[in-house]
This record gives C-alpha cells, sequence and structure tokens, in this order.
C-alpha cells in the first residue's frame, strides 16, 4: 500500500520578491520572502490541494533552512527526507516584477544545500512508499545530482512508483548565461539535450513549456523535438502552451502543431509568470494522482497557473483545494480573479493549518488598567514591563506542570509595555495575539500616529492582529458607520499584510445585555464582507451561543471560531461560562486576563509579595481555568 502520493525530489530555496511592481532589482526599496524552488513549489501545492506530498531535498543549517521546512510542514508536507546539511547554505534566489515580460531573477547557488543531495539520503523503502517520485530539470544538472536522481529512478522502477519529470529547463543553472541572468529561459545545447535525453526512457510523464521540450527534443521545431521526445520515451507529454492552455499527448505525435488537441486556459491578467509551471503541476497531479481523466488534470493545471499568474509570489500563489474549485466553477465569471472576494477569501484561509486549533490564552494585552494600578502605588510604568515578563515565566510554568502542547498556548501582549516579553518568545510554537486598538475609545481607534497598514509591516506573520471595539445594533447612525469603517480598514490591511485578524466584540456597558445583541452585530459585520479569522466574545447563554454558531457557519464555514473573554469576572464565574461555552463546536477555548492577574498583580504592585510568589500565583489561577476547560470538553 502506498502512502505518499508524491516524492519531490529538487530544488528547495527562498525567494525574496521585490515589492515594488515596475522596477528593477537595483530600484527595489523592499523584498517578501517566500519558499521557493520548483520541487519544494510542487510538494506545497500538491499538499495545499489535497494531494500527500514530500519533501526529498537538503537545506541549510540555519534560519532559511529552518524557513524552509516549516513553510512546506504549515500545508502538511512530509519533511522526513528534509535533510539538514552542516556544510552548505539554503539557496536563495532574487526576482522581481519590472514589466508584463521583464522578471529580472539572480539565483544564488553556488555550492548550495540541495545540489548535495546523496544517495543517502533515502532508501528503497522510501520511494517505494510513493505512487509518483517527480524530479525537477536541475537536479540532472551536475554529476552528483545526476547520479542521486538516477538513484531515486532506479528505485522507482523497481517498486511500481511512476517518474514524473518537469523539465524546468534554467540555462543559468546548466552553466550557459551570466550569473545574473537567470530570467533566460533558452539557450540552446546539443550537450544539455542528450544529457536531458538520457533520462526519458525511464519516464512515465513528461512536463514542459514549448522552450523546455525544445531543449529535452533537441529541436527548435516543436513537431521534431516532440518526435525525438517519443521515440525515447512511451511516456505521457503534457505540453504548456501559456495562456492558450495546455495539450496531453499519449501516443503518436501530429504531424502539426495546429492538430493539437488544445486544453484551453483561463484567461487572466498577467502580474507574474514565475511560479506558473509548478502551480500548473501542482494542478496537473491533482487530478492524475487521483485517477481523474487526463481533460480534467489538465483544466486544473490550466486554472491553477492562471490563479498565480495574477499574484505575487510562486508557493504562496498556490490555490487550495477550494478555492480552485470554485475557481474552475466560476472562472467565466471571474476576469480578473483579484477581485473576486469569495476566491480570495478561499485563498487566504487556505493558508491555515488543516488541524483545528484549541487555545487556552493568557491576555495580559492591557495597558490602561495596569497604567492607573501603577499610578494607584505610586509605581513608575517601567515596572509594567517587568510584570510582563514575569507573566511569560507563569506561562512557561503552566506549560511545565500540564505538559501542554506549545501550540495549544496562547497570549494576548501588548507592545506599548509588553515589547520585551514579546521579543522574549520569538522562537516559541505559541498562538500570540496583539492589539491594535487605542485602549477606550469610542469610537475605534488605532494606537500610534502610524497608518494601520504600515503599522502591520513590521510585525511577524506569525502574530495575530487583535483589536478590541464597543458595538451595538442602537448606536447612533454615525457612530456605527465611524466604528464599521475603522474595522473594514483594519481587515483589508491584514488582507494585505497577510497576517490573522481576531475581533473582540463587547456591548457598551450602558446597554442591557439580552442575547440577541452578540448574533446581530457578527452578522451586521458579514454583512459588510469582514470574515475576521477569529472573533473574542463576552460569556453567552445557550440560545445566543445556538445563534452565534448558526451565523458564522452561515456566512465563513472557514472561520477558525471564538474564544471566550472573562472581562475581569471571579474565577468561579469564569468557569461557569466555560461549562455553557464547551458545549459548541465553534468556541475554541478562551483568553482571559484580569481573572488571572489582577490580584497577583495588586500584591506585586504593593511589593506584598516577591517575584516568585507573583510567578506561581498567576500560574496558579491560569494552571485552574486550563484544567476547567479541559475537564467541560472532556464531558461533552
Amino acid at each position: 500500500m502506498k502512502s505518499i502520493d508524491i516524492i519531490c525530489l529538487g530544488r528547495a530555496a527562498v525567494d525574496f520578491y521585490g515589492q515594488q511592481i515596475g522596477s528593477s532589482l537595483e530600484n527595489m526599496g523592499s523584498f517578501a520572502k517566500y519558499l521557493g524552488g520548483s520541487s519544494a513549489n510542487i510538494a506545497y501545492g500538491c499538499s495545499k490541494l489535497g494531494l500527500s506530498s514530500a519533501m526529498l531535498t537538503r537545506v541549510g543549517n540555519e534560519h532559511m533552512g529552518r524557513f524552509v521546512r516549516n513553510e512546506l510542514e504549515s500545508v502538511g508536507v512530509d519533511t522526513s527526507h528534509v535533510i539538514t546539511d552542516r556544510e552548505r547554505l539554503t539557496g536563495l534566489v532574487v526576482l522581481g516584477i519590472q514589466d508584463k515580460e521583464t522578471f529580472p531573477l539572480i539565483f544564488y547557488r553556488k555550492d548550495c544545500a540541495d545540489m548535495a543531495i546523496s544517495e543517502d539520503d533515502f532508501t528503497k523503502e522510501f520511494i517505494a512508499s510513493s505512487r509518483a517520485l517527480l524530479i525537477t530539470g536541475t537536479h540532472f544538472s551536475s554529476d552528483k545530482t545526476y547520479k542521486t536522481s538516477m538513484k531515486a529512478i532506479e528505485y522507482a522502477k523497481e517498486s511500481d512508483t511512476q517518474v514524473i519529470v518537469d523539465i524546468d529547463y534554467r540555462p543559468v543553472l546548466w552553466g550557459l548565461t551570466e550569473l545574473g541572468d537567470g530570467e533566460s529561459r533558452f539557450v540552446a545545447s546539443n550537450d544539455v539535450s542528450l544529457h536531458l535525453q538520457t533520462i526519458l526512457p525511464y519516464c512515465d510523464v513528461i512536463v514542459g513549456t514549448e522552450e523546455e521540450i525544445h531543449i529535452a527534443g533537441g529541436s527548435e521545431d516543436t513537431i521534431a523535438a516532440l518526435s525525438k521526445i517519443r521515440e525515447l520515451s512511451n511516456s505521457i507529454i503534457v505540453l504548456k502552451l501559456g495562456p492558450l492552455g495546455c495539450t496531453v499527448i499519449t501516443s503518436d505525435i501530429p504531424n502539426s502543431i495546429n492538430d493539437f488537441n488544445v486544453v484551453k486556459g483561463n484567461p487572466v491578467d498577467i502580474l507574474n509568470v514565475l511560479g506558473a509551471g509548478d502551480a500548473f503541476m501542482s494542478g496537473f497531479l491533482r487530478g492524475y494522482l487521483r485517477g481523474e481523466s487526463l481533460e480534467k488534470s489538465a483544466n486544473y493545471a490550466n486554472a491553477s497557473g492562471a490563479l498565480v499568474v495574477s499574484r505575487h509570489g510562486c508557493a504562496p500563489a498556490i490555490p487550495g483545494e477550494n478555492e480552485l474549485l470554485y475557481y474552475i466553477e466560476n472562472a467565466a465569471n471571474i476576469p480578473d480573479p483579484t477581485s473576486d472576494i469569495t476566491l480570495n477569501h478561499l485563498h487566504r484561509v487556505s493558508f491555515r493549518s488543516k488541524e483545528e486549533q484549541e487555545i487556552f490564552g493568557f491576555a495580559f494585552d492591557h495597558r490602561k488598567q495596569l497604567a492607573d494600578l501603577a499610578e494607584i502605588y505610586g509605581e513608575g510604568l517601567s515596572r509594567i514591563t517587568e510584570l510582563k515578563k514575569l507573566f511569560i515565566r507563569s506561562v512557561e510554568n503552566t506549560i511545565e506542570k500540564l505538559n501542554i502542547p506549545e501550540k495549544n498556548i496562547g497570549v494576548l501582549i501588548d507592545d506599548t509595555y509588553g515589547e520585551d516579553a514579546l521579543n522574549s518568545i520569538a522562537e516559541k510554537a505559541w498562538w500570540i495575539g496583539r492589539p491594535v486598538e487605542l485602549p477606550g475609545s469610542r469610537p475605534l481607534k488605532f494606537e500610534g500616529q502610524q497608518s494601520i497598514g504600515s503599522k502591520l509591516q513590521s510585525w511577524p506573520l506569525s502574530h495575530v492582529v487583535k483589536c478590541l471595539f464597543y458595538y451595538h445594533p442602537d448606536d447612533s447612525d454615525e457612530l456605527k458607520i465611524k466604528q464599521e469603517q475603522k474595522v473594514k480598514e483594519l481587515y483589508f490591511a491584514c488582507i494585505q499584510s497577510g497576517h490573522q485578524l481576531l475581533l473582540e466584540v463587547i456591548p457598551p456597558s450602558e446597554y442591557e445585555m439580552d442575547e440577541e445583541i452578540i448574533p446581530t452585530v457578527l452578522k451586521q459585520f458579514y454583512d459588510l464582507e469582514i470574515k475576521p479569522d477569529w472573533w473574542k466574545l463576552p460569556a453567552l447563554k445557550d440560545k445566543s451561543w445556538v445563534q452565534v454558531s448558526d451565523v458564522i457557519n452561515s456566512y465563513d464555514s472557514h472561520c477558525q471560531g471564538v474564544l471566550l473573554l472573562g472581562l475581569s469576572a471571579p474565577i468561579d464565574t469564569v468557569r461557569e461560562s466555560f461549562s455553557v461555552a464547551a458545549k459548541y463546536n465553534i468556541c475554541k477555548g478562551f483568553t482571559v486576563g484580569r481573572t488571572i492577574f489582577y490580584e497577583p498583580a495588586k500584591l506585586w504592585m504593593q511589593h506584598k509579595i516577591s517575584d516568585q510568589e507573583l510567578v506561581d500565583f498567576v500560574s496558579t489561577n491560569y494552571n485552574e481555568l486550563i484544567q476547567s476547560w479541559k475537564k467541560y470538553k472532556e464531558e461533552i
């Protein structure tokens, strides 16, 4: 029984993509960092499209190598055979979008990690565990990688594992152009053609553009090149035809390109052709390895490629499974994928882990409350900074006592007094949220002088943007419009920056609380096309939880869920709210603050307890809430 759909052997790198469109590389002002390398992109894309994929490569023992591994794992790629090379660095690529025809690109790959892949890095059993082995062209370009790739092919042929080759021709990586000319896609070379032809007899599927078919077939006449390939191989040949689509050839080569049976592509405005081939291959394999027809597989491929050429980046532009199916069904009505709200929301949520997250959250992003406390007891504001660092120790103690996976630990920390605390957990796997609201503002205002979009550019992408606002359906129209505009501004800033958004809704104290308020507020914001990744809500009764669940599932089935807040209630009251909330799948946990820390913080501010006593006191309260939540969840 094959446990893996596809093993991808080859390049794994980091792309630094120029963020200014219409600029040469020397005039770029900033770069976005993405997963790169054709094989890594395909492994990533296949996993996003529902296949089980594994990566076979090497990365450096440094930050970029860890980034490549983390990005692959974030979408479920098996990285058990991503080997850490302690003598070489991960390959890098610097590239940009100058215009629709010009994409300057420089490869930094001299003696890079993935080109050191060895036969010792895998076994026949590993190759045999997969239905298919994919290798991209660069890994036939050196003696060492050629020998390693051929050993993998040998194991595949002995194990009924299909061999799929993406020609992926980059002349610079074969030493045929100047080092800085990564953009060139074709340079004729008889040596390269003869070399590639030694692989073709072993292939079950060969994929390439016209230029790549030309280099593999040794002729710049497409029919002649295809005929040479067919002479050497009985494989399926998938010829990519750019915006026209593709053709899939399973038997004799047609006499003319006019005789091709073309599976038409999806016309879109082109922003960036880089990475489209990797998306194409991911889409094709999504159908092919599931036994769907070649025509349907080609449709998946064309649609995946079309979406990527309309976007920035390679791997992150590849669609998820739901997104691809939605696009194929509605492509005729989506001439510009970047403007379709549903499509882009499906793309946004495709980056989320497939595993549902449960959060045990400790919220200490409080600024005004702690500043007031410090003032009451005659302490300087720097004392708050020290307090928040001690709270981190409390969290660490709780993790140790309860043996909780770090991924389930959540913290809400501000950068006004909590910057040191935030920085201290930079390498932890905790769920981290940061506030943007000016405390107590109504209508909502954002903290600081800079625009919210500029502010988020300096935040790690792993940090969740948290925004608390006080809102009621009976507010004046003027007040509601101001608040709604601010939330919408924040939502689109998060879409642009790539951050997740948590909206915390609290009805103002001047209104009576009734069961309809929170579901009504959520519905109003969904009607504004605002779909936060998380909601943070006060304690609700059963009727409200049913309504909240219905609203969220109706408007956004991909929502991460609701986290319960505490509103400084006594710990017994919070536990009681857990007993109700835990019954509803939409509630994924809690982020509680003052219930946990306020009493010990008061004592500490008065110097009535030591640092360690504060740490233990807070940890005990946090521990008690976690145990209560888990208890109620287990009882369901």
